[in-house]
Formats: structure tokens, C-alpha cells, sequence
């Protein structure tokens, strides 16, 4: 049919019914679009379905179908953005995912489009810390202030809320209007923005509804709108967002609003860190109480005519209108923000949402901005030791260097630790404080406190550790030093004989390496062996193997702690680098010979300074006997040159270190009259001084120097040019320098250099000093000094040997570099942590193998969210590092201290209910730091007591151990006379505390690692 007939058809009908129907069509398409646009019927069954599908589930195992989100604000903040780094960093420390989120396929597609994730958002999260039975140690939230529901929040804050941002948001008229959009305002937007472009003076408003503006600064990149496309996003998932419950969106706009209070970014404040809600706001900005502010506010229509009403009000409307521009309504903007909300004060009393009396009261009300919170009396440090610890070790797995970052993550976190034994331990350790209690928990006596000593000066630790299957379970860990430092892990301590334990170990070890070398050797072979005369350890093992009819490791270890030593204190001994006489603690002892089992049970000083001599002889001197005797007697042999430059570079970095301490920051003037304080004044010592420090300098500098140091000498020229020519630059070696001067050489080097660059580090000094420092010892190297040669060789074979120690200490968690290279080691003379001695006796626990600590057993990042990622510790990194053997030896040898020695009272301190006695094994020490001061001829001048220190290292059957320590430092520490015996006593008032977790609870059953500990068969023996 043609076009022409077409138009004639409708021209039967007239122009005026093809308009008519045009006009009907147009206004139902006007209808439908008014309709939509109030009542989003289409929208809310189109969207409703697509939600439904917008699913997520957890599931074990690591997830092969999810998508993190992109840099937005909340999305760092809440560490979902970072989730897949900090999973593989998890990962290479021992934790594996445990179970993990799975998207749905639309849910995937969705986000894959770049829309943020649909899912009910949490407005209040942060770092919680649970214990071994789920309960909380600790948790923060953020925001911390925050309306919990819709129903909470005044209506007046609801009202002014919707009147600034969103005026059709709660209209109960349309209940499944779709809140994302409201058209009219999206339409003037958009109209601004296109005039904008041609404009550039025009103002573009957003147009944005809460719920957009919440997927803006929770999603968008920096929490801004830089594109139509990122606005489009904003739209689209908060619709999306708004239909996850189904068409009715009035739960969801209620809770909209509750969600932009509790999480609108308002900038940051000194002293708080990053604002976000309008409780937290409240708080940061003007010092408000959130709960008064609400108390206040929750009355619907009240007047509200008196200033402490008006006031919170104006302050939280000047928080909702701030939003727009935090960081400059709230810094520079502040007078801005003030007119502002007088204009909004003024709009609202207009429109009726508030009373006019409200606005007149409101009115005259100044605005001040805090520019930093009041800090609030921080917790005490006590009480959240064992947080502190698990904090700590969680900062380090996840590398946040700030525990600012960390307590926003969130992030729920299962510890080992036992919260209840926890809490009543510190409070038991706290309240030891009061004599009374101190004297009920059995405190005061011989060896222990003195009557009138004060018990609240005395730092009490304590850890416990429970053997796992795979690793060493954190229990407890708490002191009552109400600082953060923890003394456990942070502190090098003198901690006394607890260093005799090391040395048996290490000893011990060396029987075992002979017993791999010779126990295969027949009787004539053994016979054959040369052993040098100077390495008692080897003849005995070679004896011993020769005649004994049990030749297994187990008998030859148990033979080692047999072997007898002179307890004599009248000795001396030559070690670090000089002549040393120790003394025992109990005078009794002098006389006596014993076994090396007697000496660690008795904790005698001179058996382990001997034993300490034969550990170090072997080391190095026996091994290297031919090389040893060749290095001493050889002139010749090149390497005494380069040991002697070693020993030179050593000591000369020590003189250099103290002379710089001595000299640094000083003027010239007090500089010279420092270093000259003790010379006797003469020309030529003066002279060869003054050359000595300014190398350059004229006939009328050295006239001015002498003039100050002695006036009465010759100053004429020729005496002054005889000075010169005897001691000017370039006559004397700085070693014979030194010695004209009176001074040491290096510490006139010293002088000199700091005068030329005052402003030098030490590490700049050290480095320049290199040749110096060899100069300065040049007088070593002259053969007819071969006995101080051969001494300080003597000295640096030592070195190496303790060298050697070191190496072996700190393969079972010796926690420094180095040793003093000293006999006095084995008395506890290179310090040691109580930490590290609970490493140590959890070797003893696990029967020779180092098993790892664990402080955080699981992690549960993102919960109910499409990200939830659940970690779980599973170490594989299991050492062995001593035989069974020779950890069962030091085991029994360790429960002879508790049954027959220094830790005694210990015994039948745990009682099964049958009445047979938990076995209880540990080491003591004590520590008596002192700075002690010496005059001519080794005279003792004066001694200041640095601090005081009992430590006892323990084990309680065949799964628990840990430390007790207490501690005094100066000025305190000198009324003090502890030993080892105060931290026994206080294990055992303890005990009571520790039946829960001995008895076996609920926490081995969630970490899977207390089967077979002592579970309800434990009494406690009163202390």
C-alpha cells in the first residue's frame, strides 16, 4: 500500500484526533515517567530481582570467584583493597586460608562492570582481639560515637538532615521509591554541569542523594566525582544497594540516614586522627558528649530555649553543612561555616522544621573549633600487656608500621591466650603492690623482701606457654610495670645464673659432638687418639669412651654431669682481657668439689667459671692446637701481624668511642683545659700538645697557648722557634705524640679531628680513625714486645671462641649479636631476656625441637562481606636442635633444682587430686647490676647498684613453661636484697590462679593443642 493511501486513511480521522491521541500518549508517557520517577514501581521490580541475585557465601578453602574493591576511602581504611596483599603476606609467614567468600556469577559480572559490590554495609568496625574461648580481649570500633539504629536518632537531627541534603527520602508515600535518584534535583544538575562547560563561573552542584553520596565517599577513588561515568556508578550500585531487601525501600532510606551519620567524612583533628560521623565529629571538633548531645536533642518539638540546648544543635547542623567541604570549613573556613549555619538556622525556622524560639536561642551562639582533642587518661598499660604483645607480633605479620592503620582494619583476631587466667594473674601480680598482700602471697623473708621494703617498686613478670602440637602456645604474659615497654622481650637484663643454663647446654653439646665422633672408635683406636693436654673435655671423653660399658649418648651425657670441679674462689683467672676472681654465693661452697649436676642444682659460681674454661678451651684453643702453638712462638708467622692489627682496631674503637663521649659538644676552651686537667704544665709537654691539635699553626698561636696554660715560660722567638723545630708537625709519631703530651694518642686525635669538624657523628670519627687507630698501636708490633703481643693474641683467640658460644647460644634463641668474651658469661655477664629463656626451655619441653611461637592463631578479615577471608596458623617450620637425649639430661637435671636446690620451695607445689605430684623443673638467677668505680692499684672506690634482678625460667610438666621475674631499678634498686628465691615464691602463689588453665578449660580444645596436659587433676599447695 502506498503513502499516498496511508495518509488518506488518516485523514478520515481528522487532525484534530491524530492530535488528540498524540497529546493522550504523550501525557501517559508524561504519567508513567512522573510516576517512575516518584514510585520507581519498574525500577523497584527490575532492580529487587537483580539484587536478589547480587549473592555471596562462605566457603573452606581459598575462593576461585571474588573480586576486591578499588581504592576508595572506606575500602583502605577497612583493609579490603589491600586483602589480596596482606592474604600472600600471611601466607609466606604460615597461614593458610581457612575459607573464604564466593560471589555469586552476577554478583561477579557486576562488579567486573566496575559497579561497587552489593551488600549490607557496616558503619561501625575495627580491630577486635579475642582470646583461646572466643571471648574479647580488645576491640576498637570507628567511629567510635554512633547511632545504632534509626530509632535512636533525634528526629530533630533527622529533619534538619533531610531538609539540607535529601528532602524526599523518607516520604512514606511511596514506599518503593528508589532513593539513589531524585530527578528533579538529577535534572537541574545536570543542566548545571552542561551550562558549566559553557560557563566556567557558573556553579555546578553534584545533585547527589545520601545514598549516592555514601557510595562516593565509601567507594568512589579519593572519595570524589571527577567524571559523569563515576557518577553514574555512584547511581547504579546505590539503587542496586537500596533493593537488596526487596521493593519496599523504607527500611533501607531509614537506614541510609543512619548510615551518613555514622560515617560522613568530616576531615581530621590533631590528636584523634581521621573524623568520620557526626558523634565522632561532634567529640573532635567541639569537645561534645554524644550521648548528652542526644539526650538533649530526642525530644521532638521541644523548645530548647536555653543555651546548652541550642548549642549542640547548632554545632551538629554546622557538622552537616561542613561535609561539603571538610578540610576548609573546618580549618581557615571556620568563619564561613559560622554564616553558614546562621543561614540554615534561619531556612529551617522558615520551613518549619524548627521552632523559631530554637533559632533565636541558636543564633547569638558562637562557633569554636578544637584544634586538638583533650586526650583521655589512657588504659593502663597493665592491664593490656598480653594485647600489647599480640599487637605487636600482628603489626609486624602484616607490615603496618602504624597501629593508627591496623586498629581501623576490620579484622577479628584469635589469640592463645587464656583471658580469664590472664586477667586474674595481672590482677594477682598488681595487687602485690600492698604489703599486705605481698606478705599474705608469702614475700617477706630470707632471700626475699625485707620488712619496709617497698613492694610497689618492684617490676613482677610473668609468661606461660603451653606446648602445641605444632607450636609453642602464648597462655599469659603480663607484668605490672605500667608502661609500655615490655620487659619480657624489650629489655637486655643481667639475669644471673639463668646464663649456667646455657653454658650446661652448650657443654653438653660438646659431649654429644665427641660422642659422634669417637663412639665408634675401638679401644685401641680410642688409645691412639692424641688429645692435647690443654683440653680436659677431650681427654675425659676419650677415657670415658675407652673404659665405660655403655657407650650410648644417653649414659655418656649423664657421665658429663657427673664430672667433679673445685668450687675454689681463690683462683684467678685470666679472661676479657685481664686478671678476674669470682666468689660463690654460698661461702660454704669454697671448699668443696662437685659434680656439675650438685653445681647447677646448687647454682655454685666457680664449677661454671671452670666449666665455662673448658667449653672455651676446646672451642679454639685444643681444635687449633698446632696452629695455636704456631701463632705464639713463631715471630715469623704472618698471621700474628693480623692479629695484632685486629686487636689494635678493637681496643682503638673503644678508646675512640669513649674519647668522643668525653669530648663531643664541647667549646675549645673547655675542650683544652679537659684534656690538660691532669698534665703537669711544661714547654715541651705544652708544645707537643699544641702541634699535636693544630698541626699549621704559627709561632704566635703556640705564644698565645702558653701564655694561657703557663705564663711563666719563655716566649721569646727563639725559645718558641726551638719548640717548633723539637715538637712541631711532622717530628713525632702520634703513639710518641701521645706520649710527650701526657695523653693518650688517640685521644688526642680525638681532640684534634672534633676541633676541625665539631659537628661530626661518632660513625664519621670512627671512619677517619682508621689509621690512626694503627698508628697509635704501632709500639705492639716491635718484636721485643712479644709478651704483650702474645697476651692480647691470647685475648682475641678468646674472642674468637666466645665467638664461636655466641653462634651456638643464639641457634636456641639467644636474643643479641654478641658475648662478652668472659668467663663471667657463664655467671650471666652478656644479659638475656626472659623471653628468650622461655624459648630456650620450650626446647627442653618439646624433647630437643624449636617449635614456633604462636600469639595469633587465626584471622578473620571482611566479616559478612563478599570479602570475608579466614586465615588459620599452621606452622611447618619445626627445628630440632638438641638430641632427645640431651634435652631429657638438662630436663631432670632442671626438676633437681625444684626437688633439692635453689628453687626448693617449688616442691609439692602442684598436686594431682590422687596425690601424686606434678613435676615442676626450672633455673634461678639473680642479678646485681652495679657501676663500680676503681682508683690506683685495683682499689674499689666507690659502687652504685644500677638495678636488681631474680629471674627463675621454669617448667610444670610436660607441657607448660614460661618465666617469673622481678625487678628494681635504680634509685631503688640499693635498698633491695632479693635473690632467685622471690620469683619461686611467687610461681608458687600463682599456682591458684593457674588451675584453670592446668585443669584444662576450654582453650586446648580451640587451638587443637592441650590433649594430654594435666586436665582436672591439679589441687593447688598454698603459698
Amino acid at each position: 500500500m502506498s503513502v499516498a493511501k496511508h495518509l488518506c486513511r488518516w485523514k478520515r480521522f481528522g487532525w484534530w484526533t491524530i492530535a488528540s491521541l498524540l497529546l493522550v500518549a504523550a501525557l501517559g508517557i508524561a504519567y508513567v515517567v512522573m510516576d517512575e520517577g516518584q514510585n520507581s514501581h519498574r525500577q523497584a521490580a527490575w532492580l529487587s530481582s537483580l539484587a536478589r541475585d547480587l549473592q555471596y557465601e562462605v566457603k573452606p578453602g581459598a575462593s576461585p570467584a571474588i573480586r576486591f574493591p578499588g581504592v576508595g576511602p572506606f575500602d583502605e581504611r577497612l583493609g579490603y583493597h589491600q586483602l589480596p596483599e596482606l592474604v600472600e603476606r600471611l601466607k609466606s609467614q604460615g597461614f593458610v586460608v581457612s575459607a573464604q567468600a564466593r560471589m555469586s556469577p552476577k554478583l561477579l559480572e557486576f562488579s567486573d562492570k566496575g559497579l561497587f559490590a552489593t551488600y549490607r554495609e557496616k558503619t561501625q568496625t575495627g580491630l577486635e582481639l579475642r582470646d583461646c574461648r572466643g571471648q574479647a580481649l580488645s576491640a576498637v570500633r570507628y567511629p567510635e560515637r554512633a547511632y545504632e539504629r534509626f530509632e535512636t536518632v533525634p528526629p530533630l537531627l533527622v529533619d534538619s538532615l533531610l531538609f539540607i541534603e535529601d528532602r524526599e527520602l523518607l516520604d512514606e508515600r511511596f514506599p518503593t521509591r528508589n532513593p539513589a535518584v531524585e530527578w528533579n534535583r538529577f535534572a537541574l544538575a545536570v543542566a548545571d554541569q552542561l551550562r558549566h562547560r559553557v560557563d566556567e563561573s557558573h556553579p555546578a552542584a553534584g545533585g547527589s542523594t545520601l545514598a549516592t553520596q555514601i557510595e562516593k565517599y565509601h567507594h568512589s577513588p579519593e572519595g570524589r566525582t571527577e567524571t559523569a561515568k563515576e557518577k553514574l556508578r555512584q547511581m547504579a550500585s546505590a539503587s542496586l544497594r537500596a533493593y537488596m531487601d526487596g521493593e519496599n525501600t523504607l527500611p533501607r532510606r531509614r537506614q541510609i540516614v543512619v548510615d551518613y551519620l555514622n560515617t560522613v567524612p568530616l576531615s581530621a583533628q590533631a590528636g584523634f586522627g581521621e573524623v568520620n560521623g557526626i558523634g565522632d565529629g561532634l567529640w573532635a571538633w567541639y569537645g561534645r558528649d554524644f550521648a548528652e548531645v542526644n539526650r538533649l536533642l530526642a525530644t521532638p518539638g521541644a523548645p530548647l530555649l536555653s543555651q546548652p540546648s541550642a548549642l549542640p544543635f547548632k554545632q551538629a547542623l554546622s557538622l552537616m553543612i561542613a561535609q561539603r567541604r571538610p578540610s576548609y570549613y573546618l580549618s581557615e573556613g571556620e568563619p564561613t561555616l559560622l554564616l553558614l549555619t546562621d543561614s540554615y538556622l534561619r531556612l529551617l525556622a522558615g520551613a518549619g522544621i524548627i521552632a523559631p524560639a530554637l533559632r533565636d536561642a541558636a543564633l547569638p551562639l558562637s562557633l569554636k573549633l578544637q584544634t586538638q582533642v583533650a586526650t583521655a587518661r589512657p588504659a593502663s598499660f597493665v592491664e593490656r600487656k598480653a594485647v600489647t604483645a599480640v599487637r605487636a607480633k600482628l603489626q609486624g605479620l602484616l607490615a603496618m608500621p602504624r597501629a593508627y592503620d591496623l586498629d581501623r582494619l576490620d579484622l577479628t583476631v584469635d589469640s592463645p591466650l587464656d583471658g580469664e587466667v590472664q586477667r586474674a594473674a595481672t590482677a594477682l601480680l598488681r595487687g602485690l603492690g600492698d604489703p599486705r598482700a605481698a606478705k599474705a602471697a608469702g614475700l617477706y623473708g630470707f632471700r626475699l623482701l625485707n620488712e619496709g621494703n617497698d613492694t610497689s617498686k618492684v617490676v613482677l613478670s610473668f609468661t606461660l606457654f603451653e606446648r602445641g602440637e605444632r607450636s609453642n602456645l602464648l597462655r599469659v604474659q603480663t607484668d605490672n610495670f605500667d608502661q609500655p615497654f615490655d620487659l619480657n622481650e624489650g629489655a637486655r637484663l643481667d639475669l644471673g645464673s639463668t646464663a649456667k643454663l646455657r653454658t650446661l647446654i652448650t657443654y653438653l653439646e660438646l659431649v654429644a659432638e665427641l660422642h659422634g665422633r669417637w663412639s665408634g672408635l675401638s679401644t685401641a683406636e680410642l688409645a691412639a687418639l692424641r688429645v692435647s693436654p690443654r683440653d680436659p673435655l677431650g681427654r675425659w671423653a676419650r677415657d670415658y669412651l675407652a673404659h665405660a660399658t655403655d657407650k650410648s649418648l644417653a649414659a655418656m651425657l649423664d657421665g658429663a654431669m657427673q664430672r667433679r670441679y673445685s668450687a675454689s674462689p681463690y683462683e684467678g683467672f685470666f679472661t676479657g682481657g685481664g686478671l678476674h676472681h669470682f666468689e660463690n654465693f654460698e661461702p660454704e661452697d669454697n671448699s668443696r668439689t662437685m659434680s656439675v649436676r650438685e653445681a647447677l642444682t646448687r647454682s655454685v659460681n666457680l664449677v661454671f667459671i671452670r666449666l665455662m674454661r673448658d667449653v672455651v678451651v676446646h672451642h679454639v684453643m685444643a681444635r687449633g692446637e698446632g696452629e695455636r702453638a704456631a701463632l705464639l712462638d713463631d715471630l715469623s708467622d704472618p698471621r700474628r701481624r693480623a692479629y695484632l692489627a685486629r686487636f689494635a682496631d678493637k681496643e682503638g674503637r673503644e678508646f675512640i668511642a669513649r674519647f668522643y663521649r668525653k669530648y663531643v659538644g664541647k667549646s675549645t676552651q673547655d675542650t683544652e683545659d679537659l684534656l690538660l686537667r691532669n698534665a703537669r704544665p711544661t714547654p715541651g709537654r705544652l708544645a707537643a700538645t699544641f702541634y699535636g691539635l693544630e698541626p699549621e699553626a704559627d709561632a704566635d698561636r703556640l705564644s698565645q697557648f702558653l701564655a694561657r696554660r703557663l705564663p711563666s715560660a719563655d716566649r721569646s722567638a727563639p725559645s718558641l722557634q726551638t719548640l717548633r723545630d723539637k715538637y712541631g708537625p711532622g717530628r713525632w709519631s702520634l703513639a710518641d705524640r701521645g706520649y710527650l703530651a701526657g695523653a693518650h694518642p688517640l685521644e688526642l686525635w680525638v681532640v684534634a679531628y672534633l676541633r676541625r669538624h665539631p659537628k661530626a657523628t661518632l660513625g664519621e670519627v670512627l671512619a677517619a680513625s682508621r689509621e690512626p687507630r694503627q698508628e697509635a698501636y704501632v709500639w705492639l708490633l716491635k718484636t721485643r714486645h712479644k709478651g704483650a703481643q702474645d697476651a692480647r693474641i691470647r685475648n682475641l683467640l678468646e674472642v674468637d671462641a666466645f665467638a664461636e658460644i655466641d653462634r651456638a647460644w643464639r641457634r636456641l634463641g639467644y636474643p643479641f649479636d654478641s658475648l662478652t668474651p668472659s668467663y663471667a658469661t657463664a655467671l650471666g655477664a652478656s644479659g638475656d631476656r626472659p623471653a628468650a629463656l622461655a624459648e630456650l626451655m620450650g626446647i627442653i619441653v618439646n624433647r630437643g625441637m624449636r617449635l614456633p611461637v604462636t600469639r595469633v592463631a587465626s584471622l578473620r578479615f571482611a566479616q559478612a562481606t563478599p570479602y570475608e577471608t579466614r586465615l588459620e596458623y599452621q606452622p611447618t617450620t619445626s627445628e630440632r636442635v638438641l638430641s632427645t637425649e640431651l634435652a631429657e639430661v638438662v630436663r631432670r637435671a632442671l626438676i633437681g633444682v625444684v626437688e633439692e636446690g635453689t628453687a626448693k620451695r617449688l616442691k609439692r607445689a602442684l598436686v594431682r587430686r590422687d596425690g601424686s605430684v606434678v613435676e615442676i623443673g626450672g633455673k634461678t638467677g639473680t642479678g646485681d647490676h652495679r657501676f663500680d668505680t676503681y682508683g690506683r692499684g685495683g682499689r674499689l672506690i666507690s659502687s652504685r647498684v644500677v638495678d636488681r634482678s631474680a629471674t627463675l625460667v621454669f617448667l610444670i610438666g610436660d607441657r607448660y613453661f614460661g618465666t617469673m621475674m622481678a625487678y628494681v631499678h635504680e634509685p631503688y634498686a640499693a635498698n633491695y636484697k632479693f635473690t632467685s628465691a622471690l620469683p619461686a615464691q611467687l610461681l608458687k602463689a600463682l599456682t591458684p590462679t593457674l588451675l584453670p588453665l592446668l585443669e584444662g578449660g576450654t582453650c586446648g580444645a580451640a587451638l587443637g593443642g592441650s590433649s594430654g596436659n594435666i586436665r582436672s587433676m591439679v589441687k593447688s599447695a598454698a603459698p
